[in-house]
Protein backbone atom coordinates (compact mmCIF):
# COMPACT_ATOMS: atom_id res chain seq x y z
CA UNK A 1 0.00 0.00 0.00
CA UNK A 2 1.57 3.36 -0.98
CA UNK A 3 2.44 5.90 1.72
CA UNK A 4 0.15 8.88 2.13
CA UNK A 5 1.86 12.05 0.86
CA UNK A 6 3.16 14.34 3.62
CA UNK A 7 1.02 17.30 2.52
CA UNK A 8 -2.09 15.14 2.54
CA UNK A 9 -1.27 13.81 6.02
CA UNK A 10 -0.75 17.37 7.24
CA UNK A 11 -4.08 18.44 5.73
CA UNK A 12 -5.91 15.52 7.31
CA UNK A 13 -4.30 16.24 10.67
CA UNK A 14 -5.31 19.90 10.49
CA UNK A 15 -8.88 19.00 9.46
CA UNK A 16 -9.15 16.54 12.36
CA UNK A 17 -7.83 19.12 14.83
CA UNK A 18 -10.39 21.71 13.67
CA UNK A 19 -13.18 19.11 13.78
CA UNK A 20 -12.24 18.06 17.31
CA UNK A 21 -12.07 21.70 18.44
CA UNK A 22 -15.53 22.39 17.00
CA UNK A 23 -16.93 19.28 18.67
CA UNK A 24 -15.45 20.37 22.00
CA UNK A 25 -17.45 23.58 21.67
CA UNK A 26 -20.57 22.20 19.97
CA UNK A 27 -21.39 19.29 22.29
CA UNK A 28 -21.20 21.25 25.60
CA UNK A 29 -23.11 24.07 23.91
CA UNK A 30 -25.93 21.77 22.84
CA UNK A 31 -26.12 20.23 26.31
CA UNK A 32 -26.31 23.67 27.92
CA UNK A 33 -28.99 24.80 25.46
CA UNK A 34 -31.09 21.68 26.10
CA UNK A 35 -30.84 22.06 29.89
CA UNK A 36 -31.76 25.75 29.66
CA UNK A 37 -34.74 24.92 27.42
CA UNK A 38 -36.04 22.21 29.76
CA UNK A 39 -35.54 24.43 32.80
CA UNK A 40 -37.59 27.28 31.34
CA UNK A 41 -40.29 25.15 29.76
CA UNK A 42 -40.89 22.69 32.59
CA UNK A 43 -39.05 23.94 35.69
CA UNK A 44 -40.62 25.81 38.59
CA UNK A 45 -39.44 29.21 39.78
CA UNK A 46 -37.85 27.53 42.82
CA UNK A 47 -35.78 25.30 40.55
CA UNK A 48 -34.87 28.30 38.40
CA UNK A 49 -33.79 30.16 41.54
CA UNK A 50 -31.67 27.20 42.68
CA UNK A 51 -29.89 27.27 39.32
CA UNK A 52 -29.45 31.03 38.89
CA UNK A 53 -28.08 31.74 42.39
CA UNK A 54 -25.10 29.36 41.91
CA UNK A 55 -24.58 30.76 38.40
CA UNK A 56 -24.37 34.29 39.84
CA UNK A 57 -22.05 33.01 42.59
CA UNK A 58 -19.73 31.42 40.00
CA UNK A 59 -19.86 34.62 37.93
CA UNK A 60 -18.88 36.56 41.06
CA UNK A 61 -16.00 34.15 41.65
CA UNK A 62 -14.77 34.66 38.08
CA UNK A 63 -15.00 38.44 38.34
CA UNK A 64 -13.14 38.58 41.67
CA UNK A 65 -10.43 36.31 40.27
CA UNK A 66 -9.96 38.66 37.30
CA UNK A 67 -10.26 41.97 39.15
CA UNK A 68 -8.29 40.95 42.25
CA UNK A 69 -5.53 38.53 41.23
CA UNK A 70 -3.72 38.84 44.57
CA UNK A 71 -4.18 35.87 46.92
CA UNK A 72 -6.31 37.16 49.79
CA UNK A 73 -8.79 34.41 50.53
CA UNK A 74 -10.80 36.16 53.27
CA UNK A 75 -11.43 39.38 51.32
CA UNK A 76 -12.13 37.42 48.13
CA UNK A 77 -14.79 35.36 49.91
CA UNK A 78 -16.38 38.50 51.35
CA UNK A 79 -16.56 40.17 47.93
CA UNK A 80 -18.08 37.05 46.35
CA UNK A 81 -20.80 37.01 49.02
CA UNK A 82 -21.67 40.67 48.33
CA UNK A 83 -22.59 39.74 44.74
CA UNK A 84 -25.42 37.51 45.97
CA UNK A 85 -27.44 40.04 48.00
CA UNK A 86 -29.20 41.74 45.05
CA UNK A 87 -30.23 38.34 43.65
CA UNK A 88 -31.51 37.08 47.00
CA UNK A 89 -33.49 40.29 47.46
CA UNK A 90 -34.97 40.04 43.96
CA UNK A 91 -35.94 36.40 44.53
CA UNK A 92 -38.17 37.16 47.51
CA UNK A 93 -39.22 40.82 47.19
CA UNK A 94 -38.96 41.49 43.42
CA UNK A 95 -37.68 44.91 42.31
CA UNK A 96 -37.91 46.38 45.82
CA UNK A 97 -35.79 43.52 47.12
CA UNK A 98 -33.28 44.03 44.32
CA UNK A 99 -32.77 47.66 45.37
CA UNK A 100 -32.54 46.69 49.04
CA UNK A 101 -30.02 43.94 48.30
CA UNK A 102 -27.88 46.32 46.25
CA UNK A 103 -27.91 48.88 49.07
CA UNK A 104 -26.97 46.18 51.60
CA UNK A 105 -24.00 45.18 49.43
CA UNK A 106 -22.92 48.82 49.17
CA UNK A 107 -23.25 49.33 52.95
CA UNK A 108 -21.27 46.18 53.82
CA UNK A 109 -18.58 46.99 51.26
CA UNK A 110 -18.23 50.51 52.70
CA UNK A 111 -17.90 49.08 56.21
CA UNK A 112 -15.25 46.65 54.99
CA UNK A 113 -13.25 49.47 53.35
CA UNK A 114 -13.39 51.56 56.54
CA UNK A 115 -12.41 48.61 58.74
CA UNK A 116 -9.49 47.54 56.52
CA UNK A 117 -8.42 51.03 55.42
CA UNK A 118 -4.88 50.77 56.81
CA UNK A 119 -4.20 47.45 55.10
CA UNK A 120 -5.47 48.57 51.66
CA UNK A 121 -2.98 50.20 49.28
CA UNK A 122 -5.64 51.93 47.17
CA UNK A 123 -9.06 51.98 48.92
CA UNK A 124 -10.84 53.82 46.10
CA UNK A 125 -9.59 51.35 43.49
CA UNK A 126 -10.72 48.39 45.59
CA UNK A 127 -14.08 50.03 46.28
CA UNK A 128 -14.64 50.87 42.60
CA UNK A 129 -13.70 47.42 41.32
CA UNK A 130 -15.68 45.60 43.99
CA UNK A 131 -18.87 47.63 43.60
CA UNK A 132 -18.66 47.39 39.82
CA UNK A 133 -18.56 43.61 40.27
CA UNK A 134 -21.67 43.74 42.46
CA UNK A 135 -23.45 45.80 39.81
CA UNK A 136 -22.18 43.84 36.82
CA UNK A 137 -22.73 40.31 38.09
CA UNK A 138 -25.16 40.55 41.01
CA UNK A 139 -27.42 43.45 40.07
CA UNK A 140 -27.69 42.81 36.32
CA UNK A 141 -27.89 39.03 36.77
CA UNK A 142 -30.80 39.43 39.18
CA UNK A 143 -33.02 40.70 36.35
CA UNK A 144 -33.18 37.13 35.05
CA UNK A 145 -35.13 36.32 38.23
CA UNK A 146 -37.40 39.34 37.77
CA UNK A 147 -38.03 38.40 34.13
CA UNK A 148 -39.01 34.87 35.12
CA UNK A 149 -41.75 36.21 37.40
CA UNK A 150 -43.40 38.36 34.73
CA UNK A 151 -46.38 37.00 32.73
CA UNK A 152 -44.96 34.57 30.14
CA UNK A 153 -41.61 35.19 31.81
CA UNK A 154 -40.12 31.80 30.91
CA UNK A 155 -41.07 32.28 27.27
CA UNK A 156 -39.53 35.75 27.20
CA UNK A 157 -36.31 34.40 28.66
CA UNK A 158 -36.16 31.92 25.79
CA UNK A 159 -36.86 34.71 23.29
CA UNK A 160 -34.04 36.72 24.87
CA UNK A 161 -31.73 33.72 24.67
CA UNK A 162 -32.62 33.26 20.99
CA UNK A 163 -31.80 36.92 20.35
CA UNK A 164 -28.41 36.86 22.09
CA UNK A 165 -27.39 33.44 20.77
CA UNK A 166 -28.56 34.27 17.26
CA UNK A 167 -26.80 37.62 17.26
CA UNK A 168 -23.56 36.04 18.52
CA UNK A 169 -23.64 33.47 15.72
CA UNK A 170 -24.70 35.98 13.07
CA UNK A 171 -21.99 38.43 14.13
CA UNK A 172 -19.34 35.70 14.10
CA UNK A 173 -20.10 34.30 10.65
CA UNK A 174 -20.89 37.63 8.95
CA UNK A 175 -17.80 39.16 10.52
CA UNK A 176 -15.61 36.35 9.19
CA UNK A 177 -17.12 36.50 5.72
CA UNK A 178 -17.74 40.21 5.19
CA UNK A 179 -15.98 42.02 8.05
CA UNK A 180 -13.81 44.93 6.94
CA UNK A 181 -14.58 47.84 9.25
CA UNK A 182 -13.62 47.49 12.92
CA UNK A 183 -16.37 48.10 15.46
CA UNK A 184 -14.24 48.85 18.52
CA UNK A 185 -10.63 47.95 17.69
CA UNK A 186 -9.00 49.03 20.95
CA UNK A 187 -11.37 46.86 23.01
CA UNK A 188 -12.10 43.90 20.73
CA UNK A 189 -10.06 43.94 17.49
CA UNK A 190 -11.96 41.06 15.87
CA UNK A 191 -15.43 42.61 16.06
CA UNK A 192 -16.60 44.42 12.93
CA UNK A 193 -19.47 46.67 11.91
CA UNK A 194 -20.51 44.13 9.27
CA UNK A 195 -20.57 41.44 11.93
CA UNK A 196 -22.74 43.63 14.16
CA UNK A 197 -25.22 44.15 11.30
CA UNK A 198 -25.32 40.39 10.69
CA UNK A 199 -25.87 39.91 14.42
CA UNK A 200 -28.85 42.29 14.40
CA UNK A 201 -30.45 40.45 11.47
CA UNK A 202 -29.88 37.06 13.12
CA UNK A 203 -31.17 38.41 16.45
CA UNK A 204 -34.41 39.54 14.80
CA UNK A 205 -34.81 36.15 13.12
CA UNK A 206 -34.20 34.34 16.40
CA UNK A 207 -36.73 36.51 18.23
CA UNK A 208 -39.47 36.07 15.62
CA UNK A 209 -38.92 32.31 15.34
CA UNK A 210 -38.87 31.69 19.10
CA UNK A 211 -41.88 33.93 19.74
CA UNK A 212 -43.80 32.06 17.00
CA UNK A 213 -42.86 28.62 18.39
CA UNK A 214 -43.80 29.59 21.95
CA UNK A 215 -46.92 31.51 20.86
CA UNK A 216 -45.89 34.59 22.83
CA UNK A 217 -48.69 37.15 22.86
CA UNK A 218 -46.92 40.11 21.27
CA UNK A 219 -47.03 41.94 17.95
CA UNK A 220 -44.19 42.33 15.47
CA UNK A 221 -44.34 46.12 15.92
CA UNK A 222 -43.02 45.55 19.44
CA UNK A 223 -40.93 42.43 18.87
CA UNK A 224 -38.73 43.58 15.96
CA UNK A 225 -37.65 46.96 17.43
CA UNK A 226 -37.11 45.23 20.78
CA UNK A 227 -34.90 42.62 19.11
CA UNK A 228 -32.82 45.35 17.44
CA UNK A 229 -32.41 47.19 20.74
CA UNK A 230 -31.60 44.02 22.71
CA UNK A 231 -29.04 42.93 20.13
CA UNK A 232 -27.32 46.31 20.35
CA UNK A 233 -27.33 46.23 24.14
CA UNK A 234 -26.02 42.66 24.03
CA UNK A 235 -23.07 43.84 21.93
CA UNK A 236 -22.39 46.49 24.59
CA UNK A 237 -22.43 43.73 27.21
CA UNK A 238 -19.99 41.66 25.16
CA UNK A 239 -17.66 44.64 24.80
CA UNK A 240 -17.93 45.37 28.53
CA UNK A 241 -16.53 41.97 29.38
CA UNK A 242 -13.81 42.53 26.77
CA UNK A 243 -12.85 45.74 28.62
CA UNK A 244 -12.59 43.78 31.89
CA UNK A 245 -10.52 41.01 30.34
CA UNK A 246 -8.23 43.43 28.49
CA UNK A 247 -7.70 45.53 31.63
CA UNK A 248 -6.87 42.46 33.72
CA UNK A 249 -4.89 40.57 31.07
CA UNK A 250 -7.38 37.67 31.04
CA UNK A 251 -8.21 35.50 28.02
CA UNK A 252 -11.31 33.74 29.43
CA UNK A 253 -13.24 34.54 32.60
CA UNK A 254 -13.01 30.88 33.66
CA UNK A 255 -12.76 27.27 32.55
CA UNK A 256 -15.94 25.74 33.98
CA UNK A 257 -17.59 25.36 30.54
CA UNK A 258 -15.44 23.16 28.36
CA UNK A 259 -14.72 24.88 25.06
CA UNK A 260 -16.73 27.97 26.08
CA UNK A 261 -14.62 29.55 28.82
CA UNK A 262 -16.38 30.71 31.96
CA UNK A 263 -19.90 31.66 33.00
CA UNK A 264 -19.31 35.35 32.26
CA UNK A 265 -18.08 34.49 28.77
CA UNK A 266 -21.49 32.91 28.05
CA UNK A 267 -23.82 35.41 29.75
CA UNK A 268 -22.09 38.73 29.04
CA UNK A 269 -24.79 39.73 26.52
CA UNK A 270 -27.64 38.47 28.72
CA UNK A 271 -26.43 40.53 31.68
CA UNK A 272 -27.07 43.78 29.83
CA UNK A 273 -29.99 42.70 27.65
CA UNK A 274 -31.98 41.17 30.55
CA UNK A 275 -32.69 44.46 32.40
CA UNK A 276 -33.61 46.21 29.13
CA UNK A 277 -36.11 43.48 28.23
CA UNK A 278 -37.56 43.58 31.74
CA UNK A 279 -38.31 47.31 31.54
CA UNK A 280 -39.58 47.02 27.97
CA UNK A 281 -42.08 44.36 29.07
CA UNK A 282 -43.15 46.31 32.16
CA UNK A 283 -43.68 49.38 29.98
CA UNK A 284 -45.50 47.37 27.29
CA UNK A 285 -47.81 45.71 29.82
CA UNK A 286 -48.48 49.04 31.48
CA UNK A 287 -49.50 50.59 28.17
CA UNK A 288 -51.67 47.56 27.39
CA UNK A 289 -53.55 47.98 30.67
CA UNK A 290 -54.07 51.71 30.05
CA UNK A 291 -55.39 51.08 26.53
CA UNK A 292 -58.04 48.77 27.98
Amino acid sequence: MPDTPKDERTGLSLWFSVFRLNMNRLIPGLILALCWLLLLLHGSFLLFLLIIIPVIAIGGHEYVKMAFPEKDVSSHLFLKILVLFPALGAAYFLSQGLTAGLFLSLLLLTCYILYSYRQIDDPLLLFSRAFFGVMYVGFLGSYLLLLHQLPEGSSWLLVLTAITAGSDSGAYYCGRRFGKHKLCPLVSPKKTIEGAIGGIVAGIAGAVLMAFLLKVQVGLLFLIPAAVLLTGVGIVGDLTESVIKRATGTKDSGTILRGHGGILDRVDSLLFAGPVLYYLLVWYQHLSVISL
